[in-house]
């Protein structure tokens, strides 16, 4: 007997979900052992860091967690011989903790860290300190014996300033290098890659958007897109303070590279021979192999999706990151044999229950978008004769961020109950290259909303979704593009906002430092273009929203605060729009504890059927 969409059985509780939630926060070789870091989201999302051995290395209450640039990043690391280097996350002072003994602090209270990197036996980190004015950073080298835990002092500062610095990497000769880019930009924008020698010459390189230098023998490494697409680079100095012309390492039309929210993510790693093992991504990731002659082969692994190619051993390399068939988790690939070992999560996925994303292209009114359609699907369910099913589109925040099809026990939630899911990688989106990328320079809320339209528009053409039903779900940026496209009205029934933006003005003012200028990039400049931030926010437009609305919202959201979502809800309730409006207490900019990830999960569902009559 058939069953209506939207109506099948499934194992795929919100509870099972949460379970199958942890963020992976990189990994590490750490002696015969492979460390990871990991979110529990039963503690209330606590990082932890876990040992291929067994058991944690991090317990209760210490969490390894980073709040510089907001958005955090590289919040441990681990020397060879198992002492763990840690930002802890209530006071974001850097910690040692040797094997079998509690941590003891390395850095005075006040200043926040982030981007650990342990090389050579120097311990580097960003340093952030939003105590004076103007806010200071830093790429600062600390004493790993505790003696700068009460004297600043004794804290090495490589390169200080009002701007912005990440990716630091020392060579064995001493000399530095790192990124740094000013708060008129955003890093993957402009950003420039900075070496200090040993003698304490700075040189500046000429880049556009240079990203995680390192060395390799007399070689400086980095990604950079002169081209368009972030590409492997090599130069070499030429004298004192001088150096040679930038060499391309195997040009793709792929990208090597994503923005740089992040202070942990690693897109290549160079092997002692020579070699290099590097992602390229265009939608989806391929990991690659670069001989020094530059051939490349490509590996095959299981991961194709936000790879982070977190360390390497001899020929082993540690990766991280999600996958079309896999969940996610952390593997262990030797580059000569091909042998890829899940360490972490991994598990291949019931492809009865979870096929493979399909990739969709549509028209959009400014050129092709992108998309990764996910089918319902349920063995043990179909649907009646003709019906098409309900499809809920996901809109990615960032908005410079990007999806990548991959398998996940959230979007299964949805069609494993026959809610298909369209996951919209629209103008603006990294993975495609600048030019796509640039689309929503000066557009937002405008080209973001009109690529989405599109693929929603696009999906019903062939055929694939219900128009009746489709619903539009987003998170942060997201959000804004789901309010932005309800004002537009036509095309979905129902919206889903997670913390998202509604109005500019306000959001400019609790604007965190790393984003400061970052929306005048994505509308106009101020205050000429006052009047634009009106025109494009959806709260001056909420009286043409005519279909129901969910609003999710973290009580202690810095990023996205409780008056963006409280704004919309009064003038949606002022003008009698069916809504609902849910704060889930002592969360912040994304939801990381279980019983939030359940309630928020088991609220969109119940809210879908209501509004799609299931």
């Amino acid at each position: 007997m058939s069953t209506p969409y939207g109506s099948w059985p499934s194992p795929f509780t919100a509870a099972a979900v949460a379970a199958a939630s942890p963020r992976i926060d990189g990994a590490r070789f750490v002696g015969d052992e492979i460390w990871w870091g990991e979110s529990l989201p039963e503690e209330g999302g606590r990082m932890t860091v876990r040992r291929s051995g067994g058991g944690s290395v991090l317990d209760a209450p210490w969490s390894a967690r980073s709040r510089v640039h907001e958005y955090g990043g590289g919040a441990w690391t681990a020397s060879d011989d198992g002492v763990l280097f840690l930002v802890h996350a209530a006071d974001q002072r850097v910690y040692r903790k040797d094997p079998g003994r509690a941590p003891v602090p390395l850095t005075p209270a006040g200043p926040a860290h982030g981007g650990l990197r342990l090389q050579h036996g120097r311990l580097f980190a960003v340093r952030e300190d939003l105590t004076v004015a103007p806010h200071l950073r830093a790429i600062v080298e600390i004493p790993v014996d505790g003696s700068a835990a009460d004297d600043v002092g004794r804290i090495a500062v490589i390169a200080e300033g009002a701007g912005f610095f990440a990716h630091p990497a020392a060579a064995s000769d001493g000399a530095v290098a790192w990124v740094q880019w000013s708060g008129e930009s955003m890093p993957w924008d402009s950003a420039a890659l900075h070496v200090r020698s040993a003698e304490g010459r700075e040189t500046a390189l000429p880049t556009r958007a240079a990203l995680q230098p390192e060395w390799l023998g007399g070689a400086l490494l980095y990604a950079d897109d002169p081209s368009g697409r972030w590409g492997l680079h090599a130069v070499r100095p030429t004298g004192p303070g001088e150096w040679g012309a930038p060499r391309p390492l195997a040009p793709a039309d792929a990208d090597t590279g994503y923005g740089l929210w992040v202070l942990g993510n690693r897109w290549y790693q160079p092997l002692a021979d020579g070699r290099i093992v590097a992602v390229r991504t265009d939608g989806r990731d391929e990991v690659v192999v670069i001989s020094p002659d530059g051939e490349v082969r490509s590996l095959d692994v299981p991961c194709d999706g936000h790879v982070s190619v977190d360390d390497v051993s001899g020929s082993r390399v540690l990766l991280s990151g999600s996958g079309s068939t896999v969940a996610p988790g952390v593997w262990v690939v030797d580059v000569d044999s091909g042998e890829a070992t899940a360490i972490a999560g991994g598990a291949p996925c019931d492809p009865d229950w979870m096929p493979p994303a399909r990739a969709l292209v549509v028209d959009g009114p400014r050129g092709p978008v992108h998309a990764f359609a996910y089918a319902p699907a349920n063995p043990h369910a179909t649907a009646p004769e003709g019906e098409r099913p309900p499809y809920v589109v996901f809109v990615h925040g960032g908005p410079t961020a990007h999806v990548t099809g991959a398998a996940s026990a959230a979007i299964a939630y949805y069609t494993s109950r026959g809610i298909g899911v369209l996951d919209v990688n629209y103008g603006g989106s990294t993975g495609y290259g600048r030019a796509y990328r640039e689309r929503l320079r000066g557009m937002w809320g405008v080209a973001d909303v009109e690529d989405v339209l599109a693929a929603a528009r696009g999906l019903v053409a062939e055929g694939l979704a219900d128009p009746r039903r489709l619903a539009i779900r987003g998170s942060s940026a997201g959000g804004w593009t789901v309010l932005s496209a309800l004002v537009q009205g036509g095309v979905f029934s129902a919206g889903i906002s997670r913390y998202g933006v509604t109005d500019l003005r306000s959001l400019i003012e609790h604007s965190p430092d790393f984003e400061a200028h970052y929306i005048e990039g994505l509308v106009g400049p101020l205050p000429e273009s006052a009047a634009l931030y009106d025109e494009r926010s959806p709260l001056t437009h909420a009286a043409r929203i005519d279909v129901p609305v969910l609003l999710l919202q973290g009580a202690d959201d810095p990023v996205v605060p409780p008056s963006q979502s409280e704004a919309i809800r009064d003038a949606l309730r002022a003008h009698g729009v069916d809504h609902e409006y849910v704060v889930y207490p002592a969360e912040g900019h994304g939801f990381r504890s279980r019983e939030t990830i359940i309630d928020a999960l088991e609220r969109e569902l119940a809210f879908l059927r209501r509004t799609f009559g299931l």
